[in-house]
């Protein structure tokens, strides 16, 4: 006969036999995002990644150079076109790479919707792809009025019909998202939470300038559109709160003008003065 207190202490002892459940840890707060260290630490990457795509181009044209019958002397590389678009090429992979893993691997964020890429609808995105588009004739029709009117190293760039189609290669499919991604989307973030929206704005369109100070250095003209230029981005970034409209303006806006030098130079066979505002 079994009796109930026989029962109740049976599963005491059951219970006393096994083990309690593991403690869940408590799961490690996220990490705060756009500090001022992880700036300064971005900043010091950039001159690192620079020699490192130095090295890695200069090697690789020294390797290559006999098996594929490359003449060109190193010391005159830095003056040839595609080599230079080459290193540019293997500098962004550094660059994205870098913000790539910053952003999921140290920050445990998804990398589109930190840097504010967004999806638009099909009106959007061609409501600013022909606002790029428009920018662009803008951009053309300015500087005839303007006093400076020298030359420029851009356009020594656009010495051969091979130049000049690598250059318009890399000026729409590479420029538009790696620049996008580094002024709009890394440094406007940073910027926006340490200086706030109009700082971010400013602050983004005058880098955005002096990257291309070199290539239009003289030509001062040309650096006050580029940086009209860089400023209309910068303000569509900041009223959209999102990456991808400027990305669609500057898309549009180089694809536009590389198109009407394409028709207008007997397909990069005769380049004029004055046209080359791009990037």
């Amino acid at each position: 006969m079994t009796f109930p207190w026989d029962t109740d202490r049976e599963d005491f002892a059951n219970n006393l036999a096994e083990p309690p459940p593991p403690i869940e840890p408590m799961p490690a707060p996220p990490r705060e995002q756009w500090r001022l260290r992880d700036l300064l630490i971005f900043v010091l990457f950039i001159p690192a990644a620079l020699v490192a795509a130095n090295i890695i181009v200069f090697v690789g044209y020294a390797v290559l150079a006999p098996t594929v019958h490359w003449t060109t002397p190193i010391l005159k590389l830095q003056t040839n076109p595609i080599f230079l678009l080459v290193l540019q090429l293997v500098f962004y992979v550094f660059l994205l790479a870098y913000i790539y893993f910053f952003i999921t691997l140290y920050y445990k964020a998804s990398f589109l919707s930190a840097l504010k890429w967004k999806k638009l609808s099909a009106h959007n995105t061609l409501r600013f792809l022909l606002g790029g588009s428009a920018l662009s004739l803008i951009v053309m029709i300015v500087p005839p009025f303007l006093a400076e009117k020298k030359s420029f190293p851009l356009e020594k760039m656009f010495n051969s019909p091979a130049s000049a189609y690598a250059i318009a290669v890399f000026a729409v499919l590479i420029a538009p998202f790696m620049e996008e991604l580094l002024f709009r989307g890394l440094l406007f973030a940073f910027f926006e939470k340490h200086g706030g929206l109009t700082f971010a704005i400013g602050s983004t369109a005058l880098l955005f300038a002096g990257l291309h100070i070199p290539e239009y250095w003289g030509a001062w003209d040309h650096v006050i559109m580029i940086l009209m230029v860089g400023l209309t981005f910068s303000i569509v970034r900041g009223m959209t709160g999102s990456v991808t409209p400027s990305f669609l303006l500057h898309l549009a806006y180089n694809g536009t003008l590389m198109l009407l030098l394409f028709l207008q130079t007997q397909h990069f066979h005769r380049i004029p003065a004055g046209l080359l505002i791009f990037r």
